[in-house]
């Protein structure tokens, strides 16, 4: 097992941070922060968002500007923020100046002067990393029309999609549809991304529970060297092959660390936000990794 060395200071902390256990755990605080609710497994990172103030800057960093997908926010740090025990990324409607305007560019992330609305990604890329074991994310969606949140990884070597994404949680519009995805991609040798996707209608989640967007719900990627496995509120959505995630050149983008994001996009695949309230706004409760005592 590979793990990206953590600070000292890290592994102090984590003896001594406080769990808030999903409502699906039987075990008290203490038991969870010694052994953690897997049996075999042991909590080895965690952001319990029990603080206030902006994200821990020695856990995050965030994405700038218009960044990927043709999406309609501008990333800035200032739409994210801990409160009341949990990260808040908030959506706004609001005219930001592009930074990077040039109106002869063929980029869009250049041609256009204005930025419309902001949100904001955090990511753990360069403070942590990971390779198999499990990641659990308690978190509440802005379900509303436009928004694109997500929970996701990304291997810390080669470009994408050579090194590898893996989306634990993706809300957006397939088809008009509003849809819960939990896919994973690498290279394919035509130079575009091969996909394993699961797309499930996000009428079947409220079918079963009129008031799903109300609540918090937990994400979870179950993952070593054969397999990874994503599910909601312990539903299995899509299981991987990984002998079957092979790039190109021989190499397997989930044979190696992954580094976290999380993250509320606005427009593009999420649809059209003109008509929606504003601000919107994602929590995220706790985020854990857990891998196998050895």
């Amino acid at each position: 097992m590979q793990i990206k060395q953590l600070p000292v200071f890290l592994f102090i902390s984590l003896l001594f941070f406080q769990c808030k256990p999903s409502p699906s755990q039987d075990q008290d605080s203490e038991d969870i922060k010694t052994s953690g609710p897997y049996e075999g497994y042991d909590i080895v990172w965690a952001d319990e968002f029990d603080y206030s103030g902006k994200p821990d800057s020695t856990f995050w960093s965030y994405e700038h500007g218009f960044v990927r997908n043709n999406e309609l926010q501008w990333y800035q740090p200032e739409n994210a923020e801990v409160l009341d025990g949990n990260l808040v990324i908030t959506g706004k409607r609001e005219k930001i100046p592009n930074s990077k305007y040039d109106p002869q560019s063929q980029d869009w992330r250049k041609n256009r002067e204005f930025a419309e609305y902001s949100s904001s990604l955090i990511h753990t890329r360069g403070k942590y990393s990971f390779q198999y074991g499990i990641l659990e994310v308690k978190a509440k969606l802005d379900t509303a029309l436009g928004m694109w949140p997500a929970i996701w990884t990304l291997g810390m070597k080669k470009g994408w999609p050579a090194n590898g994404e893996i989306d634990v949680m993706e809300y957006y519009r397939v088809d008009g549809d509003a849809t819960i995805l939990a896919n994973a991609a690498w290279a394919h040798p035509d130079k575009r991304a091969a996909w394993d996707e699961a797309k499930i209608s996000f009428k079947e989640f409220l079918a079963k529970d009129p008031d799903w967007p109300q609540k918090f719900h937990i994400w979870k990627m179950e993952w070593d060297e054969k397999k990874i496995i994503l599910s909601l509120d312990d539903q299995v959505l899509n299981e991987v092959n990984l002998e079957e995630t092979i790039n190109p050149d021989g190499s397997n983008p989930f044979h190696q660390p992954h580094y976290i994001l999380l993250n509320m996009a606005i427009g593009s695949n999420g649809g059209d936000p003109s008509n929606s309230e504003f601000p919107g706004k994602y929590l995220v409760d706790y985020v854990r990794v857990y891998q196998k005592v050895e």
